[in-house]
C-alpha cells in the first residue's frame, strides 16, 4: 500500500501533467487564433484590391481573380518604358498568361523598341450616339498611345459597346474598350502604367483602365465627363475635344442602370453606346 509520501508524489505528477496539458491547449488556441487573424487580413487585402479594381477590365468576381493572377504573371516582364538616345522609348508589351478566355489575340504594337515619345495622334471614335474625337499625347504616355493607335488600326474596338458608366459628382466616366462587352475582355498583352504622382483626371481626360496591379494596362479606357477624383494609378493618355464632350454629356445625362453597384460602381449606360469604328486620323 503506497505511503503518504508516495501518494503526495503521485498527486503532484498528475497535477503537473494536467498543467502541461492545459498549457499545450492554450498554445494551440493561440496558434489557431493567429491563423484566423491572418486569413481575415488576407481577405481584407483582397477586398481592398477589388475596390481598387473599380476601373478594371474584370468586373465580375471570377474574372477579378483571373486578372490578379494575370497581373502577377506579367508584372516581372511588363517593365516601364525606357528612353532611348534618339528620344524614342522602348515599350514592353508582355503576354497575358492568365488564361482569360475573353482576351483577343491581335499581336502587339510594331517596333516597340523605337516608340515615338513626342507629338500627338488623332483618333475618331465614331459611335451610334455621335462622333467623339480623341487626341493621344505621345509625350505623356508613349506606350499607351502606341498601343491605343495600334488597336484602332486593326479594328479592335469596332462594334464594341461601352459597357460601364459612373455618374457621380467627382467620378463621372464612360468606360469602353472591351470587344466582348463583358468588362473582362482585352488584348492578349498588357503593359506598364505611365503615371506620376501629379497625374490627375480632369474633365476631358482619356485614361487607361487597369486591374489595380502594376503592369496590368490593356485596351479598356475611360472618358472623364467631370473632374474625376482618382489616385494617380491610371495612365492619362490624351483628351476629348469639346464636340466629343457634348456627346458624352448627352450620354451621361441619361444615367446608368446601377448594375455594377456597389462595387466597382455604376452600371451600363441607360443610353447604350456602341463604337461603330475607331479610326486613326492624324
Amino acid at each position: 500500500m503506497p505511503t503518504n509520501k508516495q501518494q503526495r508524489l503521485a498527486a503532484q505528477r498528475r497535477l503537473q501533467r494536467q498543467l502541461e496539458k492545459r498549457a499545450e491547449m492554450a498554445r494551440k488556441r493561440r496558434r489557431n487564433l493567429l491563423v484566423v487573424v491572418t486569413v481575415v487580413a488576407v481577405v481584407l487585402v483582397a477586398g481592398a484590391v477589388a475596390l481598387v479594381a473599380g476601373l478594371d477590365g474584370d468586373d465580375d468576381n471570377a474574372q477579378a481573380a483571373a486578372s490578379s493572377s494575370s497581373a502577377a504573371a506579367t508584372e516581372a516582364t511588363a517593365a516601364p518604358a525606357v528612353t532611348n538616345a534618339d528620344g524614342t522609348v522602348t515599350c514592353t508589351y508582355a503576354p497575358d498568361t492568365s488564361g482569360n478566355p475573353s482576351l483577343t489575340d491581335v499581336g502587339t504594337p510594331p517596333d516597340p523598341a523605337s516608340t515615338p515619345a513626342s507629338g500627338t495622334v488623332g483618333l475618331l471614335m465614331s459611335t451610334d450616339q455621335g462622333d467623339i474625337p480623341l487626341t493621344l499625347d505621345r509625350a505623356a504616355a508613349p506606350c499607351a498611345a502606341a498601343s491605343f493607335a495600334y488597336l484602332a488600326s486593326v479594328q479592335f474596338f469596332d462594334g464594341s459597346i461601352c459597357h460601364r458608366e459612373v455618374n457621380q459628382p467627382t467620378f463621372g466616366v464612360l468606360q469602353c474598350g472591351d470587344p466582348t462587352g463583358s468588362g473582362s475582355g482585352g488584348p492578349s498583352y498588357k503593359f506598364a502604367e505611365e503615371v506620376t504622382p501629379e497625374t490627375t483626371y480632369p474633365r476631358g481626360t482619356i485614361a487607361m483602365a487597369n486591374s489595380g496591379q502594376p503592369g496590368s494596362t490593356g485596351s479598356q479606357f475611360f472618358l472623364c465627363f467631370v473632374d474625376t477624383q482618382l489616385p494617380p494609378d491610371y495612365t492619362a493618355v490624351g483628351t476629348v475635344d469639346e464636340a466629343g464632350l457634348a456627346v458624352l454629356d448627352t450620354i451621361a445625362a441619361a444615367g446608368n442602370d446601377g448594375s455594377f453597384e456597389p462595387s466597382p460602381g455604376g452600371g451600363a449606360p441607360n443610353l447604350p453606346v456602341t463604337i461603330t469604328s475607331m479610326t486613326v486620323v492624324a
